[in-house]
């Protein structure tokens, strides 16, 4: 018996020495992430209301994407996306405060790229469902708590060790999500905005009023949900105002990601690190007089991805390629670091697009986003194809949303409502019933399809009864 447990250390042993050294031949990975910033909330993306010049450091240095979007527009999910490579409702993780299957706690990303030799560490919020990750749980060792204060400073100490291994470091900051506090009228919890003369706020959004055939269950789900949507009421003053301070928070985030770059800069870590900054989802901004997240507004969903190469490799490049960066961001990090990812996972890696750097390269040919609003029993899905972008929602007038992204990123004209877009309308029905099925989308009432004009297959129903 000694001798078999002395011969299984010595195979384990063996098994981590091969691990450790296949790692060693792949990049670090520092994934920066804020929570609730909008793709257009960075002074990089031409946003004359935001200053962001840390941010525009990576920019200039790394590969950005202006389709990256998110799994679902909510923190417990989008968050469940990235760390599990599972879509959220398919593993009942669709709302905040949704535990994390058990099946799934031991093949977290943080436990595969431990395994597969890498030193792995977070700091910040976590929401998986608890707001600081467990120490040692997860494959991840604890380097600071769910806050901002300290975040940054904790994060560049890590990066100034000597590290034996490569190392997959996670900066995950709260702000700009303190504009949740804001539209309650509360105390920020990092220190409040200073009350700007109005004539410095920033104007209202070009789609600041809604399409005329929007979705009535959005206005529906701000009225009975106060606490999450309190804009009901507000005037045009109110929303600049908010706008000036959602732009201010980002500001505030910005400086704090700068004392990382630095880190990066002080230990120079460009020539052997992959860099990847991003958001959980985004906020409304005012745009259709919207606040918070849930709703599949294009400010609400499509979110900041930038990527840095070892070496600074495509600087600058700008990217059109769609991404849907959960379940993409978990494939990813799997495919840089060597991880053995789970063949039940969802996610196309976006390495060899970066790598190539050539934004006329094929990549995946639509992304989905699904929601659940906060607090709530509604639920909606996004199809994003290279030119169009069709919504449903599960209830209410107008339920049917189809945007031309090329004419109309604003989301101004609904073309459900002209006949010369039924055929793309319907490739779009097609798309969505098909992901709904193959991820086994469970609908609104059993045994009727979500999707208009569709019918469940006998194989699904089953399934639901």
């Amino acid at each position: 018996m000694t001798n078999q447990i002395l011969l299984k250390g010595m195979a384990c042993a063996s098994l981590l020495g091969t691990a450790t050294a296949y790692a060693a031949q792949r990049p670090n990975i520092i994934y920066i992430f804020t929570d609730q910033q909008t793709a257009r909330a960075m002074s990089c993306m031409g946003n004359m209301d935001v200053h962001t010049p840390n941010i525009d450091r990576l920019a200039a240095a790394g590969v950005v994407f202006e389709n990256a979007y998110c799994t679902a527009p909510l923190s417990g999910p989008s968050r469940a996306a990235m760390f599990t490579g599972h879509r959220p409702d398919e593993v009942n993780m669709l709302v905040n405060g949704a535990p994390m299957p058990d099946s799934l706690q031991t093949r977290t990303l943080g436990s595969l790229v431990k395994a597969a030799g890498y030193d792995c560490a977070y700091g910040g919020k976590w929401h998986l469902p608890e707001l600081d990750v467990p120490d040692g749980k997860f494959g991840f060792d604890q380097i600071h708590p769910h806050s901002d204060n300290g975040l940054a400073e904790a994060c560049a100490a890590y990066l100034s060790r000597k590290h034996e291994r490569p190392f997959f470091l996670v900066a995950s900051f709260d702000n700009p999500h303190n504009i949740c506090e804001f539209a309650r009228r509360q105390n920020l919890p990092y220190g409040n905005i200073d009350t700007p003369d109005l004539r410095d706020c920033p104007g209202l959004p070009a789609n600041y009023e809604k399409n005329p055939y929007d979705a009535d269950v959005i206005e529906q789900e701000r009225t009975a949900n106060f606490n999450v949507y309190p804009s009901a009421p507000w005037t045009p003053e109110d929303w600049r105002l908010y706008r000036y301070t959602y732009f201010r928070l980002v500001e505030k985030v910005d400086q704090e990601i700068g004392k990382i770059v630095d880190a990066i800069d002080r230990n120079n870590l460009w020539e052997n690190t992959v860099v990847i900054f991003s958001s959980d989802h985004g906020d409304g901004v005012g745009a259709h007089r919207w606040n918070q997240k849930s709703a599949l507004y294009e400010e609400v969903v499509n979110i900041p991805l930038i990527v840095t190469l070892p070496g600074k490799k495509h600087a600058g490049t700008v990217m059109p390629q769609l991404i849907s960066n959960g379940v993409d961001f978990f494939a990813t990090i799997c495919d840089w670091t060597g991880a053995k990812r789970p063949a039940d996972t969802a996610g196309t890696s976006f390495r060899t697009l970066v790598e190539e750097g050539d934004p006329q390269a094929t990549h995946q040919p639509y992304v989905i986003t699904e929601t659940r609003f906060d607090g709530s029993r509604t639920r909606g899905w996004m199809v994003r194809t290279e030119r169009y972008k069709y919504v449903l929602y599960d209830k209410g007038r107008n339920r049917e949303q189809l945007f031309d992204m090329q004419a109309d990123r604003g989301e101004t004209r609904n073309l459900m409502m002209e006949r010369a877009y039924e055929e793309v309308a319907q490739q779009h029905r097609d798309i969505l019933a098909q992901f709904m099925e193959e991820h086994h989308v469970r609908p609104t009432r059993p045994a009727l399809h979500d999707v208009p004009g569709k019918v469940l297959k006998r194989k699904a129903q089953a399934a639901y009864k």
